[in-house]
């Protein structure tokens, strides 16, 4: 009797719940969507080339970062590839396609189509937990919580569309604030975590932002070419390039790791929450920002950058640096000096991309961020490469 009566509750979770920790196929087509979103987030700053633009291409991301997070977390319980909850993420894809394409004017015209599709992408998270959740009650209540937090926060951002100026930013801080704060003081014991999933899905949408710094140097081409476009593409690839290595070199594989080897439950789930939900967030913005100042360089290499292009290529990298410090320091509770030191003389060199053309600065800045690699790499000796055999011997690579 007792193995008749289980197998109804094996074959009810089988059909919901994850069963692998590799990223799927349809997570990877779902985060494609995401693509856009942050390249029009860069677009919003191109065309608000002012610190109020600045702010509002962060707070947009802000935004858009929680709502693709929540299905990280998500992933981590359900099989996305199941027949018919793949319709629902096809559909929180057209959500979020429709938020993505209102970002320009998620400040003007088209504040409350965003809040509405941003509202639409969450309440089919909401829908795909609790579908999830049918025989785990403590998930269950986390799953209300949010969702009662969910609400709030959308319904700011929808109250948020009848004002402009300051006071529309002010209500936008405050949804964001609530909407990322809320998981930070419920506590997470009720969640449930695949961590090698989640750190692998987390990595993988730093590697899109990043590729969207190389859709940036495309977008600041604009179908021409000179030398000074050529030196300031092929220093361009080389930031990206110098960029993934630091946190795909071995920051990725050792966080993973620990991630994983932390105690189940309360302690991994706060460690997830805190390392990748909220840092995480550092390093994409600082992407976002990076990818600006440079599209922005590209369209005129000759000339000097103004101020807030000028910040935004020293300030983003200095931003991604900094999340990687903020990073470590959670999970081994150890400082990166040189990081730190990097990030701080970078943005005290913000000021130099508005006195010399604007090649010169992403020269600096890609000169500076390698020569720290290579003193890192020269630091790691042999236990870099054994890291590394280790993870691909781990992995079957």
């Amino acid at each position: 009797m007792e193995g008749s009566s289980s197998e109804p509750h094996v074959s009810r979770l089988s059909a919901t719940r994850r069963q692998g920790e590799r990223v799927t196929p349809l997570e990877l087509f779902f985060d494609l969507v995401f693509v856009l979103a942050i390249t029009q987030c860069t677009a919003l700053m191109s065309s608000h080339p002012t610190w109020a633009g600045l702010a509002q291409g962060l707070l947009v991301l802000g935004v858009l970062w929680w709502a693709w997070v929540g299905y990280a977390w998500l992933t981590s319980v359900i099989d996305p590839e199941q027949g018919a909850i793949r319709l629902l993420f096809f559909g929180a894809m057209a959500a979020m396609l429709i938020a993505a394409l209102c970002v320009p004017g998620a400040f003007e015209s088209l504040a409350l189509a965003f809040a509405l599709a941003i509202g639409a992408f969450r309440l089919l998270h909401i829908a795909l937990f609790v579908l999830a959740s049918p025989d785990d009650p403590d998930l269950r209540r986390s799953v209300a919580g949010l969702a009662v937090s969910t609400s709030i926060a959308v319904g700011l951002l929808a109250l948020a569309s009848l004002f402009d100026g300051l006071a529309q930013a002010a209500i936008w801080v405050l949804a964001l604030v609530l909407d990322m704060g809320v998981p930070y003081f419920v506590g997470t014991a009720g969640w449930r975590l695949v961590p090698g999933h989640f750190a692998e899905r987390h990595g993988l949408i730093v590697l899109i932002a990043l590729g969207e710094s190389i859709v940036a140097i495309g977008a600041g081409a604009s179908g021409h070419l000179d030398l000074g476009i050529g030196v300031a593409a092929v220093l361009g690839v080389g930031l990206a390039a110098g960029l993934w290595w630091v946190y795909f070199d071995l920051v990725a594989l050792i966080s993973a790791r620990r991630l994983t080897a932390a105690e189940q439950g309360r302690v991994q789930n706060a460690l997830a929450r805190d390392s990748y939900s909220y840092i995480h967030l550092l390093l994409v913005a600082g992407i976002v920002l990076a990818a600006y100042g440079l599209e922005t360089a590209l369209h005129h290499t000759d000339e000097r950058l103004h101020t807030v292009e000028s910040f935004a290529l020293f300030g983003g990298v200095a931003l991604y640096l900094l999340g990687l410090v903020c990073f470590r320091l959670r999970h081994v509770r150890t400082l990166n000096r040189q990081r730190l030191a990097l990030a701080v003389l970078l943005l005290l060199l913000a000021p130099l991309g508005t006195r010399v053309p604007a090649l010169i600065p992403v020269a600096v800045v890609d000169a500076l961020l390698w020569a720290m690699v290579a003193y890192e790499m020269h630091g790691y000796d042999e236990r870099r490469t054994r890291l590394r055999d280790e993870f691909s011997v781990a992995h079957g690579d």
